[in-house]
């Protein structure tokens, strides 16, 4: 099954709010000719980008790939969420890797969100960023589970910018029945996703990177070698043309396909829905949602949502196991929006989008060199904003001969997902209904 046709025009933006609020921006041409690079990247979104351009700051020639166009997939679609950590607490990483591992983890994952912000400042990406997500709770036995994991933070990581929300006070943040306390993170920030790629592209352009768009990878040859004993490096084919490079690094996600079959083992794919709603009138908007602050909850298959600078209501909620978006995604999420607030009845969902993303067994990055000058990182699980622009940095530093911060993004335990390449999907689709499930049933 083809992801980057089966529910998009190729070359198309979506039809969402961030393409319908997105800055002025250019084009890319198609790659025509067979070229040379030091590195060929393949894929647009924020790992590609991100290494792109931290590579030719460094003085590395790139050659980026983007099958669509940059900031198409993913990274163009997502909550637009910068937050700190992982999916797993900081003391499920300690059982795992030990205290001075997780220690360094979390500090990396500091790192991410730091890196986020200078990248918008330095290169003037107008992308909206604001602090704060909010992580609120649906039982009191969840609340007590976070509660314990911000004092563990709190006691053992210094993180004094994690603060617990109680029951009593959370109505003042959200405006919903149905959350039972949480935790505030004050490292975290939100931003407008697609304009943040779109910024990223200019600056990694202006930095030397050549870009293609509509220029979809039909073959991999790694390395390319071992046929032609007198040239030295990867062959990266489109229809139209080829990238020779040492380096090849697959920034794909969940749209890989068939590509790399490695890969294909850790990372798949899932779709994902968000609306935007009619501009809020008024002061309502700070009846719903106070302060500017994102919100992702603690549910399996998450509600996120937040304000956009012109008022709306951003909300994502709702997967399907099927790969194809279904017919009405607006009534999809609107039954999701209206169980969080049901305030909202009367109002008009003006944009509605679906969009692939990529998930692990153990919802933690997968990041691994492939083999000779062949790297990847994907499957964020829904930390994409952060880590991936992090990925991207540190997998230049490992072409650069500095694997180690790579090296212990790659110690993340990352489990193949069961079966063959046929069955994956299905077992996957199997896991995730149950999960489901667990969350209407509250258990």
């Amino acid at each position: 099954m083809d992801l980057l046709t089966i529910n998009d025009k190729p070359g198309v933006y979506p039809d969402s709010w961030y393409h319908h609020s997105a800055n002025q921006h250019e084009s890319y041409p198609q790659l025509q000719d067979d070229i040379n690079a030091d590195v060929c990247i393949i894929g647009g979104g924020y790992t590609g980008l991100s290494t792109a351009l931290h590579l030719a700051k460094s003085g590395i020639s790139c050659v980026l790939l983007e099958a669509n166009r940059v900031g198409w997939g993913a990274s163009g679609r997502n909550g637009g969420q910068v937050g700190s950590g992982f999916n797993k607490s900081q003391q499920w990483l300690e059982k795992q890797l030990g205290n001075a591992a997780a220690t360094a983890l979390w500090e990396l994952s500091l790192e991410s969100v730091r890196l986020v912000e200078q990248l918008v400042t330095d290169n003037k990406i107008d992308c909206d960023l604001r602090s704060n997500i909010l992580y609120p709770t649906h039982s009191a036995k969840e609340f007590k589970e976070i509660i314990s994991d911000t004092e563990h933070m709190q006691s053992h990581y210094s993180a004094d910018q994690l603060e617990i929300v109680g029951p009593d006070e959370i109505a003042n943040w959200v405006a919903s029945d149905l959350y039972q306390g949480g935790v505030l993170n004050q490292y975290a920030r939100h931003l407008h996703p697609l304009n943040y790629a779109l910024g990223l592209a200019k600056a990694a352009r202006d930095a030397g990177v050549q870009i293609y768009e509509n220029s979809r990878v039909e073959k991999l040859r790694l390395p390319w070698l071992r046929s032609h004993a007198s040239i030295s490096g990867h062959r990266v084919e489109t229809a139209a043309g080829a990238v020779v490079a040492q380096h090849v690094v697959l920034a794909c996600n969940g749209y890989l396909n068939d590509l790399h079959s490695e890969v294909a083992k850790h990372v798949m794919p899932i779709n994902n829905y968000i609306v935007a709603t009619n501009p809020l009138p008024g002061c309502f908007p700070e009846k719903v949602l106070a302060n500017n602050v994102a919100v992702a909850d603690s549910r399996f298959v998450v509600n996120y949502f937040r304000l956009s600078h012109d008022n709306r209501l951003l909300f994502g909620g709702g997967e399907t196991w099927s790969y194809r978006f279904p017919q009405d995604m607006r009534a999809l999420v609107r039954k999701n929006l209206l169980q969080v607030f049901p305030q909202l009845e009367d109002c008009t969902l003006d944009f509605a989008w679906g969009g692939t993303l990529a998930i692990t067994r153990e919802r933690l990055p997968f990041a691994k060199r492939l083999g000779k000058g062949v790297w990847t990182a994907g499957g964020y699980s829904g930390h994409g904003v952060a880590m991936a622009t992090l990925s991207g940095k540190l997998i230049s530093q490992a072409i650069n001969d500095d694997p180690s911060a790579f090296e212990l993004l790659s110690s993340l335990p990352c489990s193949d997902f069961p079966g063959g390449e046929k069955s994956r999907p299905v077992l996957l689709k199997l896991g995730m209904a149950w999960y489901a499930l667990r969350d209407k049933l509250d258990f």
